[in-house]
């Protein structure tokens, strides 16, 4: 890949124009200097942190920059000097359980410090008790102890300027507000002496299976943030696909956990069009399906340092970019409708690309119109480039890349055709190179192209080979039909039709043998056998199946489970050994202790009700939201082992994104185009956190390591891979990400055993029953 140039500029040019106008320019060039596009990729490897004993899962600046906070799966609270690059003060917190979330809280000199963590709890502690202690401070007394929670809290956050106030969001589907001045504890989750009135918003019936579906289910909070230059807005993400926004200033009084509320109404919700539709959590999927379904959840939701854009990182999936503010009937916001709308044939588009007013483009006369022609021609030759590349089948990814230069850099200034033309090709590299998603994209290109040209032959068969592609065989008949029909003469058209009727034949027909086949039979040992993810999602979702519409509350009381399944898992052993010798047959029983977070319905007579014809009625007016779509994405990281992976904005002006990932390293992408601009190895296993600092180019990342690493641009020379290398590696950087894309269609839950216990660990045990191992992977 050719280095590209820098697009901010050069640092003297800079430095130049804020010696020029120091009023106006300074900050603005300081802000542009902060994450130059020349300092990041000269970003290398300056030191370790060592002072946990687990894995390190958060770390977080204080506001200016001076101190480092760090939590860890030793349960422990590190405090790090940012000039000293050294240890200050290690907290034992009291936790029982990992520390998933830190902070520092605002306008208190620093002193106070809050911690949420596995255990569910929340604990405040000041840090001036630990004055004239040593370096290892020992356990100290919080000042604060909030018992509220049932399940993981998973995130904290804490407003500008207020020191008084810390949010907590919790896999209980609850996020609840801790006010220091009304109390400095509250009764331990089920206690019935005291009404702790702390929720500030209750999901545990906000989770929504898809965009047409409405919220039923517990959305368990992965994420939560509150923007810094409006706090009244409030961001949460959790195990489903929506992001949401709430406007603290709307939201009903804070109530106590008692009653299940309906979810609050919120001012947005954020997801990509092509994820609206997937299923969280389904009741009944084929079991090729249910895999890669169930795993799909929200793992980081940020704003960006102006308040006007959020971040979303998904399991399973990628990074994406969001406008917070659009107007009604604005483009980046669709319906259901609209996502059904994308994959249907119509006959004729509404056409919206037309050439710029000439007085426009020409405006500064001669100069400008040579300008514009130079601009054109390059995009031109780009183009060509694009389709050279995809004739001969090489270099799909620089031909993507090439495209996308066109767009990014030259979008405005090209016309109506050339912009078709390369809508078109991208979208035939994107359904080359099958990375996730790409069908969906390309999706999204020839629906531009067919807008503007209605009657383009490439727009309609690069539609249904991507219907083709994600099993939508109807759908994409009828694009390859108009396809063929705009060109008779193409027998590769009129193949495509035959063969896209074989397929939607042959799903036809596996569609009426499962159907007459009746209830599915228990598989024979030597066959295929059922995960107890299976077993466990099959079993929830019956029961959801059967409870749909009656669904309201439901006793809070334990009850047991016993499950007898076979199982088969990998076992270490001689690496010679045959593979299929390699396996672990046996029988596990189970007793499984499980609290209810919901409330059944009951009848006079004390049975459960049936489900009701006026719930049956709101789901049928049920009204699905707008959503707003996506406007980027960043590809090339895998998250799938984790769901604390963050994606943050680098820099106070947020031009850069990075992200971690599942291969051990960390990622950088220009904020505006999605392009790569840095992949650097920061973990043995896992990156789960990425911390800018506030002022510098100075970035702070953990993950499954006991350790910290500082990022400086420190290399001699720039480089898109690890710093101090003579140039791009991109063949490296192209295996990586290739690899990466690999692992995300992979079943992460392959052994057993860590499914089991990643699956219950997220459920409550009564006490003194097994405790289910937290294993660093949350």
């Amino acid at each position: 890949m050719e280095e590209w140039p820098f697009h901010d500029g050069s640092v003297p040019n800079l430095l130049e124009s804020r010696h020029i106008d120091i009023r106006q320019n300074r900050r603005d060039v300081d802000h542009s200097l902060q994450m130059h596009s020349s300092l990041i990729r000269r970003l290398s490897l300056e030191r370790e942190l060592e002072g946990h004993q687990g894995c390190v899962n958060a770390v977080a600046w204080n506001s200016n920059g001076s101190l480092l906070i760090s939590g860890s799966d030793d349960a422990r609270i590190n405090i790090w000097s940012y000039t000293g690059r050294k240890l200050l003060h290690s907290i034992e917190t009291g936790h029982s359980a990992n520390i998933f979330c830190t902070k520092f809280i605002p306008e208190t000199s620093d002193e106070l410090v809050v911690s949420g963590a596995g255990d569910a709890e929340v604990r405040l502690f000041n840090l001036s008790c630990l004055n004239g202690r040593g370096l290892n401070d020992g356990a100290i007394t919080p000042s604060a102890l909030y018992k509220c929670h049932t399940k993981r809290v998973k995130k904290l956050a804490v407003e500008v300027g207020n020191p008084n106030v810390v949010w907590s969001a919790s896999e209980d589907g609850t996020l609840r507000q801790h006010d220091f001045r009304e109390g400095t504890s509250c009764p331990p989750a089920g206690s019935s002496h005291q009404e702790c009135r702390n929720v500030l918003l209750d999901l545990r019936s906000g989770a929504k299976r898809s965009l047409a579906d409405p919220p039923r289910h517990t959305l368990a909070l992965k994420s939560c943030d509150i923007s810094s230059t409006r706090p009244h807005l409030l961001l949460v993400g959790g195990n489903d696909a929506f992001a949401r926004l709430y406007d603290r200033r709307m939201l009903p009084p804070l109530t106590s956990c008692w009653k299940r509320m309906s979810p609050p109404t919120c001012v947005n919700y954020f997801c990509p069009m092509h994820l609206s539709d997937r299923l969280a959590f389904p009741l009944v999927t084929p079991r090729s399906c249910f895999k890669e379904r169930s795993s799909l959840h929200l793992t980081h939701v940020t704003f960006s340092p102006n308040g006007e854009e959020v971040l979303l990182s998904y399991s399973t999936e990628h990074v994406y970019l969001m406008d917070v503010n659009h107007a009604s009937g604005s483009l980046m916001q669709y319906t259901s409708e609209d996502a059904s709308k994308l994959m249907t044939f119509t006959p004729v588009l509404n056409r919206f690309e037309h050439q710029p007013p000439i007085s426009n483009v020409f405006q500064n006369g001669l100069q400008r119109r040579s300008y514009i022609a130079a601009r054109i021609e390059k995009c031109k030759m780009l183009v060509e480039m694009a389709k050279r590349s995809l004739q001969e089948g090489t270099n799909i990814f620089h031909a993507i890349e090439t495209c996308n230069e066109v767009f990014d850099g030259h979008g405005t200034d090209i016309g109506p055709t050339l912009r078709h033309e390369c809508f078109c090709t991208r979208a035939a590299l994107l359904l080359k190179r099958k990375w996730k998603n790409d069908a969906h994209m390309a999706i999204r290109d020839c629906y531009n192209a067919r807008r503007i040209d209605s009657s383009s032959f490439r727009a309609h068969d690069c539609m249904a080979e991507a219907l083709e592609q994600l099993g939508k065989h109807k759908e994409a008949l009828d694009f390859a039909f108009a396809a063929q029909c705009l060109s008779p003469s193409d027998t590769m058209a009129a193949e495509k039709v035959e063969n896209i009727k074989k397929h939607l034949a042959a799903a036809e027909t596996e569609k009426n043998n499962k159907a007459s086949d009746g209830a599915p039979k228990s598989e024979p040992r030597t066959g295929r056998v059922l995960s107890l993810s299976d077993i466990l999602y099959r079993s929830e979702a019956n029961s959801d199946a059967s409870e749909d519409g009656l669904r309201s509350e439901r006793e809070d009381t334990d009850y047991d489970e016993e499950l007898e399944l076979d199982f088969e898992t990998s076992i270490s052993g001689d690496e010679g050994r045959d593979v299929e010798s390699n396996i672990l047959h046996g029988s596990l029983n189970l007793r499984i202790h499980r609290r209810g977070d919901s409330t059944r319905e009951t009848g006079v007579n004390g049975s459960c009700g049936s489900p009701s014809s006026s719930s049956q009625n709101d789901r049928a007016a049920y009204q699905p939201e707008v959503v707003i779509d996506m406007k980027q994405r960043y590809v090339g990281h895998c998250n799938v082992g984790t769901d604390i992976k963050q994606a943050s904005f680098l820099g106070q002006r947020g031009e850069y994104v990075a992200g971690g990932s599942d291969d051990g390293r960390w990622f950088i992408w220009e904020k505006r185009t999605g392009r790569l601009i840095k992949m650097l190895l920061g973990d043995d296993a896992v990156v789960n956190c990425v911390q800018c600092h506030p002022f510098d180019c100075f970035v702070a990342t953990s993950g499954i390591d006991s350790t910290i690493k500082l990022w400086t641009p420190t290399a001699s020379v720039p480089s898109m891979v690890a710093g101090g290398s003579a140039g791009p590696e991109t063949s490296n950087v192209l295996e990586a990400m290739e690899s990466n894309q690999r692992k995300l269609c992979r079943n992460r839950e392959a052994i057993l055993p860590f499914e089991f216990l990643e699956r219950f660990r997220m459920h409550e045990f009564s006490e003194g029953s097994f405790h289910p191992f937290e294993c660093a992977q949350s």
